[in-house]
């Protein structure tokens, strides 16, 4: 993928992902989005060669929800 097009698709994934994280957690937008910025998962996603940014909003907000719980980003095996 062009740095173009994931320019364009990050965005995206990450407000589905904020919203989800809003919707499941009661959290402002604001909050959310700081928390998500500051996860190893985001940083996972900036990063186009990880492919992690294929993962739906759902597999995304779990795998979120395992670094917050466990301090760990573990991506599921093949």
């Amino acid at each position: 993928m062009t740095k173009k097009k994931f320019g364009a698709v990050l965005p995206v994934i990450v407000a589905g992902l904020a919203d989800k994280i809003v919707a499941e957690e009661g959290l402002r937008v604001n909050d959310a989005m700081d928390r998500l910025y500051a996860s190893a998962l985001y940083a996972a996603l900036e990063d186009e060669k990880t492919k992690v940014w294929y993962y739906s909003v759902p597999m995304l907000y779990d795998l979120y929800k395992t670094e917050i719980a466990t301090g760990k980003l573990e991506f599921p095996t093949q």
